[in-house]
């Protein structure tokens, strides 16, 4: 399986909700959401697939509104897909708007996600995670 092709069907995969077949495409040492916030739940770095399965359980707090991949680039072991993504923090209503967020893959020999990694504004997350403004 091509990058292109392994980096869609982790998308297609968490698309349907199905976090067990991502599990089982990332590297038992998968490097996830490196440098990250790490008081906001959902954008902690976690190491480990037993880490990334934390991960989907702390999505639980936020209502994904939109999650939609709109552009796959690939290139050897690196995947880039850019999203645009809406979701609200459950517990105080805030939303966190992203247009042309990019998520990076990074597969191992073995065809394995090795690291992923979510470029975004975090600081817009974080303060609809403390309910707080820029003023």
């Amino acid at each position: 399986m091509t990058t292109l092709e392994n980096t869609k069907a982790i998308v297609d995969s968490y698309l349907r909700g199905n976090h067990m077949a991502v599990l089982d495409r990332l590297a038992d040492d998968v490097q996830w959401q490196h440098g990250s916030v790490s008081d906001v739940p959902w954008y902690r770095e976690r190491r480990g697939k037993a880490e990334v399965a934390e991960f989907f359980a702390s999505l639980a707090d936020v209502d994904f509104l939109k999650w939609e991949p709109k552009y796959y680039f690939s290139e050897g072991d690196l995947a880039l897909v850019l999203i645009n993504s809406d979701y609200r923090v459950k517990r105080n209503g805030r939303r966190v708007i992203y247009d042309d967020c990019v998520l990076l893959f990074r597969f191992n020999p073995d065809g394995k996600l090795a690291r992923f990694e979510h470029k975004a504004d975090l600081l817009a997350g974080w303060l609809a995670y403390h309910d707080r403004s820029i003023d």
